[in-house]
């Protein structure tokens, strides 16, 4: 049997997930919503991958995690290597673009710009909590517009008067493209001034105080917006590179990472396992931490949270509820 290794990147929106051999070659792939339930959505995900790896000769003995439930997953799923999103995203997008230098990442809620010189990642910055010019803003501005989101980025490109949207807080854009609407501005153009928007927002605030090289990269679910690629492109004066798995390179990264560390013995066959996370408040001292037990069938597999060793929780091979 050849050997295999898996890349998970779970965040607040979509599940990705890659299975890839000692060459970094993706044999399979998976992307799903997370629908806030992180642990259901990678028990599909894995099923998924198990479907299509059926029949090949491969096993799996390395997992990454990555994203904003990167700790819990890799947990559930006994991985070798945790990540943070910036490392695992840069090592991904190396291993195709060599010469990257510059990362543009704009997911469901989030966003990232990763500075890169000589391989090596030399600084980066991410959103804060505003989720202004995300996926989901798009989304919600293409619903209430009457679009699909596969609509919005075509439609955009038809436009030759983008119209001006405020876009530094969602409240405000939402005003402003009703407002818009009703004094007569074309569909297309508002659509054009909402992916403009969202670059200016980006390059503004996450970009902010960064130097920006080519080549540059884009990646994310929104790289795959035609229309935000265009406004990118005017706004910066440079080509922008969409990979095919744009939105897979999170976990091409960590899958890659996995194959540095020890094996681990994988099974895809996790799907009647119940897993179940508590949280649980420490009175041990004036902190009161509240640590989060992770249980799998009942028994308690890993807890994190605490700031002290009055907090510490013993794994026992069993524990009662």
């Amino acid at each position: 049997m050849k050997k295999a290794y898996l890349g998970v990147d779970i965040g607040s929106i979509s599940t990705k997930g890659v299975i890839i051999d000692e060459e970094n070659k993706i044999l399979a792939s998976e992307y799903l919503w997370t629908e806030g339930d992180p642990i259901g959505a990678v028990k599909h995900l894995i099923a998924a991958l198990k479907k299509q790896m059926k029949g090949k000769r491969y096993t799996v003995v390395g997992v990454g995690t990555t994203g904003s439930a990167r700790k819990l997953i890799g947990v559930i799923l006994g991985a070798n290597v945790v990540k943070n999103e910036i490392t695992a995203h840069a090592i991904g997008t190396l291993s195709i673009y060599p010469e990257v230098r510059t990362i543009f990442e704009i997911g469901g809620q989030d966003s990232k710009i990763i500075i890169i010189d000589n391989g090596i990642v030399t600084d980066y910055a991410m959103n804060t909590l505003c989720a202004a010019g995300t996926g989901s803003f798009l989304s919600s501005q293409s619903r209430r517009l009457g679009l699909s989101v596969e609509e919005f980025g075509p439609l955009a490109l038809k436009s030759k008067h983008p119209t001006n949207i405020a876009a530094r807080c969602t409240v405000f854009a939402e005003s402003d493209l009703v407002h818009k609407a009703q004094m007569g501005h074309k569909k297309e153009d508002i659509v054009a001034g909402l992916c403009k928007a969202v670059v200016t927002n980006y390059l503004n605030n996450v970009g902010k105080g960064k130097k920006i090289n080519a080549p540059i990269v884009f990646q994310g679910g929104v790289s795959k917006n035609v229309g935000v690629i265009k406004a990118f492109e005017e706004a910066t004066g440079e080509k922008i590179t969409v990979d095919p798995n744009s939105h897979l390179m999170g976990a091409l990264g960590v899958a890659i990472l996995s194959q540095k560390e020890k094996e681990v013995a994988f099974s895809f066959d996790i799907e009647d396992i119940v897993f179940e996370t508590k949280g649980i408040e420490c009175n041990g001292c004036a902190n009161h931490c509240e640590r989060i037990c992770v249980y799998k069938d009942g028994e308690l597999i890993d807890a994190w949270g605490n700031k002290c060793d009055k907090g510490a929780i013993r794994i026992k091979s069993r524990v009662q509820n």
